[in-house]
């Protein structure tokens, strides 16, 4: 069941440097609907700079969800999770890390700095499409996310 009121008010932040993995969570995101509420940015730095901005903006148009990657240029992932969840006014907003890592420092590492959830990236297209089609199901159909 398709939760449209829901996803009117959904703005998700991409911040992912591989241009492959870019186009293929975008065209993921199109076969459910909400490729027109993403941003999407590059680096860590990028990252920071576009939250930071979100701050000062009078309409506090900050992003319902980020989809975050960790190995990132010049600000890795960990450090961009670290500043949102220590600043008041984007702590709120859920974080799922979604990467290509399967390592258990950055998985304990990413809770340990308040990741709402973990995801290691699936090389298989089937599978990634899947698993953008649960991110949907589950965050924005099923979970009540904050408002700005």
């Amino acid at each position: 069941m398709k939760n449209l009121k829901s996803r009117n008010a959904i703005n998700i932040l991409l911040v992912e440097d591989n241009e492959g993995d870019i186009i293929l969570t975008l065209e993921a995101l199109s076969e459910v609907g909400l490729d027109k509420y993403v941003s999407v940015v590059k680096d860590g730095e990028q990252a920071m700079i576009y939250l930071k901005k979100s701050i000062a903006d009078s309409t506090n148009n900050f992003p319902n969800m980020i989809l975050l990657d960790i190995n990132l240029p010049k600000v890795d992932g960990k450090q961009v999770l670290s500043y949102i969840k220590s600043t008041d006014e984007l702590k709120h907003i859920p974080v799922i890390m979604l990467t290509t890592s399967n390592a258990q420092n950055d998985i304990n590492e990413s809770y340990s700095n308040y990741a709402n959830c973990y995801i290691t990236k699936p090389v298989d297209l089937e599978t990634f499409f899947g698993l953008i089609q649960c991110i949907q199901t589950h965050w924005i159909d099923v979970v009540k996310l904050p408002t700005n």
